[in-house]
């Protein structure tokens, strides 16, 4: 199962063709895989390492059910009508160059691990914001894996321009460690924050530690000392490190949600050991 061009999951049989790009994964939950050193080589067999559509060799995946983790055969590149070889970097967002920064207020969700509700989180608080009277929010999803589905999401819920890592190049933000991603986030943060809204909507996929989120939070916090940092935790002791360690690297949360707050000893645990506002935003409004 891979993400169609409309973002709709569709089914690859033996036989099929497919486009798809050679990229890193470092997922905590599903499957962790790499470029292969020299890069991929006609007619071997390499592994789909994520939906939309990431190629590489697999490295090791957890128990859970995985619908798009397969072998495929590669084929060869994709070339232009001047023959020369197509790059994800060729089809990156551009900066005007008069843009300049619109300072609309920044809200930032990050997670202590995948799958604890950040997207959840993100399109609560855009929900709000709309409510709020917000006419024009743009969504960046930061960092992690590329997902069409994920970022269509901003684009129904009302985002005027949802971007994320293949917009600058990229179909993921692994390895961890990566050369160069302080150029990359920039430029992200360059063309987000230029976007005409009123206020922006920042998503970092994976955990706070993988990705290069680290090298993103630092990217950020040169240009914005006011942001709001939504966490999203699975439980009242993950939320407490994610603080210390956040609070480490200079940023401050105002309020945690996801699996944490699912329940009424939850909430009052989480909210008790970070002495930080805990909402469930499944069930509420976020309080932006």
């Amino acid at each position: 199962m891979l993400e169609s061009v409309s973002g709709r999951a569709m089914t690859v049989v033996p036989g099929d063709f497919f486009l798809a790009t050679p990229g890193h994964r470092e997922s905590t939950r599903w499957v962790v895989g790499c470029v292969p050193s020299g890069g991929l080589l006609p007619g071997s067999n390499y592994w789909v390492l994520a939906e939309s559509g990431v190629i590489g060799d697999l490295i090791g995946d957890s128990p859970l059910a995985k619908h798009h983790l397969g072998q495929v055969v590669y084929h060869g590149v994709v070339v232009g009508d001047d023959d020369q070889v197509l790059n994800l970097c060729q089809f990156a967002a551009q900066l005007d160059d008069n843009a300049a920064d619109h300072g609309a207020p920044v809200f930032l969700v990050v997670g202590t691990s995948a799958e604890v509700g950040k997207t959840t989180a993100g399109t609560a608080v855009f929900r709000t914001l709309l409510g709020k009277g917000h006419v024009a929010v743009t969504a960046l999803k930061a960092t992690g894996t590329s997902s069409l589905t994920e970022i269509l999401r901003y684009r129904d819920f009302g985002a005027v321009q949802a971007f994320d890592c293949v917009d600058f190049g990229l179909p993921t933000t692994y390895p961890s460690g990566r050369d160069g991603m302080d150029a990359v986030f920039n430029r992200a943060l360059d063309v987000t924050l230029s976007n005409a809204s009123d206020a922006v909507l920042i998503e970092c996929g994976g955990d706070i530690i993988g990705g290069n989120v680290p090298i993103f939070l630092e990217c950020l916090k040169r240009r914005r000392a006011g942001v709001k940092i939504i966490l999203a935790a699975a439980d009242a002791l993950g939320a407490l490190g994610a603080k210390q360690l956040l609070g480490e690297m200079g940023l401050s949360i105002s309020m945690v949600t996801g699996p944490c707050t699912d329940t009424p000893t939850l909430q009052e645990r989480t909210q008790a050991l970070c002495g930080i506002p805990a909402l469930n935003m499944s069930r509420g409004p976020a309080p932006v």
